[in-house]
């Protein structure tokens, strides 16, 4: 190490200042850490909280005896000392970006902590049978210790849900066992089969975790909790339902720590992202998203109103639950208990001289007709609603009890949208169209496109990561008013539209099908409602 490196001063470098710095002491730089380079055994020797606190982690051993340590800045003489100390070896540093180790930090660290299965398997070693007698007691339970093998199994299956970027667990109680199932990318996938005598336990923890009643079996609960995994904060909604078997739990994480998406990110083509824009600059009216649960509609809408929040304007939310806090808006969350529904909190909203306003979901037409009233005086209006495609909302709205021309004057516009799995790029396989794209999704016979692959690790062998939109958007021009004045049904709408160019949630995924985003089975299992 040369002589002059010293103390560490002020906040960690940025990847420019690392890499001049490494340039200037002799040093080896890079970007980031591979995996593999990563040695468990080594990593596991150092704390955690040392290792974040000082930006620093050890890579593996050398040949020569040495240990490779990636260190954000050079000038920490002390960290060093305190590593030789560690490993008694000669530490040959090599500067990283303090992002990129904090990143390998809480990936190594998490690979170290064990799954879900491994804990399994610690408590039918230690018999949990005690355990489980004394966890029965709520007195008992909060005074558990952290280390308590039903604590780490539950706090394992969070930690493991984060790690895999689920978005949902599932604790499934039956007959002979238990299932757990994470819902990743949109699918589930068997987890963990605890056996059945520990069921009651575990869902006592998450009770507890959560706030709610233990000693309460009959009844369905909600309730909320957070937690931290590697510096991410973690909000996770909790549902308990009784079964036959006993109560059914299901967890919805979400990570307050993700930025919010712009409009630009939704995965928009063509001229949907233009149209879209021009339809959310409007004064007033209702722009409405539809697509069942989980298809990205909130997102969509927040999107939305962080191109619009300005001190100039004033935006008010009324939510079920509040799932991204936006600074600048005012958010209000739906309390039925005290008969804060979405109609009784919008009119409360209309006195608080809004300009923008979002209502989570239009369920009923007392909330219909309230959203429409406001967009018809001046307020610009965003909500969503549960149909199969943009079409039925309009439909769905003169079904609600709306006369049809308080819909045809109020509705700027519809999207539709669903969640496609990403193809891994990592797995994918090239091959050329057959007749399935070429009948269902237009698709020119022989065109290059991929499909799933075998799976590969980047992937846990699933052949898909991540998951992008597809949108279809309905302006509701006069020729469409004129059809909902007429109360037409949606396939009447849907043949106006398509005459008139639109493209559907089909044309669009058959354009991220053909640019290698997703694959043909992909576009068709979430569009199978249009099929016909």
């Amino acid at each position: 190490m040369p002589e002059e490196i010293a103390e560490a001063q002020g906040s960690l470098p940025d990847s420019a200042t690392a890499s001049a710095l490494a340039t200037r002491f002799g040093l080896e730089f890079r970007e980031g850490i591979p995996p593999r380079e990563l040695d468990p055994a080594i990593v596991g020797r150092l704390p955690i909280q040392y290792a974040r606190r000082t930006a620093c982690l050890p890579l593996r051993e050398r040949e020569d005896g040495a240990i490779e340590v990636a260190l954000a800045d050079p000038r920490a003489a002390q960290v060093v000392d305190d590593l030789r100390a560690l490993f008694q070896r000669r530490i040959v540093p090599i500067v990283v970006p303090a992002s990129a180790i904090l990143d390998s930090i809480n990936r190594a660290y998490d690979d170290a902590q064990g799954t879900a299965q491994s804990v399994m398997g610690d408590i039918e070693e230690g018999g949990l049978d005690e355990v489980a007698h004394e966890l029965e007691e709520p007195r008992d339970l909060l005074d558990a210790d952290d280390e308590a093998p039903i604590i780490r199994l539950v706090n394992s299956l969070l930690f493991q849900a984060v790690k895999d970027r689920a978005s949902d667990i599932h604790v499934e109680p039956f007959e002979r066992d238990v299932l757990v199932r994470f819902r990743i990318d949109g699918i589930l996938y068997d987890v963990l089969k605890p056996p059945r005598r520990y069921h009651p336990t575990i869902i006592a923890r998450i009770k507890i975790m959560a706030g709610l009643d233990i000693a309460e079996k009959r009844l369905p609960q909600d309730g909320r909790l957070r937690f931290r995994v590697g510096g991410r904060d973690i909000d996770v909604r909790v549902s308990i339902v009784p079964t036959q078997f006993g109560e059914r739990a299901v967890l919805r994480l979400l990570d307050r720590t993700g930025a919010l998406l712009r409009l630009e990110d939704l995965g928009l083509a063509g001229d949907h992202l233009g149209r879209l824009e021009r339809l959310i600059d409007r004064s007033h009216g209702i722009l409405l998203v539809t697509g069942p649960t989980g298809s990205g509609k909130t997102t969509t809408l927040y999107a939305a109103l962080s191109r619009l929040n300005s001190s100039s304007r004033n935006i008010i939310t009324i939510e079920d639950p509040i799932e991204y806090q936006l600074h600048g808006v005012g958010q209000i969350q739906v309390n039925p208990k005290i008969d804060l529904t979405f109609a009784s909190g919008l009119r409360s909203i209309l006195r608080q001289d809004p300009d923008v306003i979002m209502v989570g979901e239009i369920r009923d037409g007392e909330t219909a007709e309230i959203a429409i009233q406001a967009a018809l005086t001046g307020h610009l209006v965003f909500s969503t609603l549960h149909t199969n495609d943009s079409f039925g909302a309009l439909s769905r709205l003169v079904d609600m009890g709306i006369e049809p021309f308080l819909v045809s004057s109020s509705l700027n516009g519809v999207m539709a949208q669903r969640l496609v799995r990403r193809v891994c790029p990592g797995c994918r396989v090239e091959e050329t169209s057959g007749p399935e794209a070429e009948r269902e999704l237009g698709i020119a016979p022989g065109a290059a496109i991929f499909r799933e692959g075998p799976g590969c690790d980047a992937c846990k062998d699933t052949s898909y990561r991540g998951r992008a939109g597809i949108h279809e958007l309905l302006r509701v021009d006069d020729e469409i008013r004129s059809l909902v004045m007429q109360r037409s049904d949606a396939a009447a709408l849907r043949r106006l539209a398509v005459q008139k160019g639109m493209e559907t949630l089909r044309d669009d995924g058959a354009a991220k099908v053909v640019d290698g985003t997703t694959t043909v089975a992909e576009v068709l299992r979430v569009t199978q409602e249009e099929i016909g």
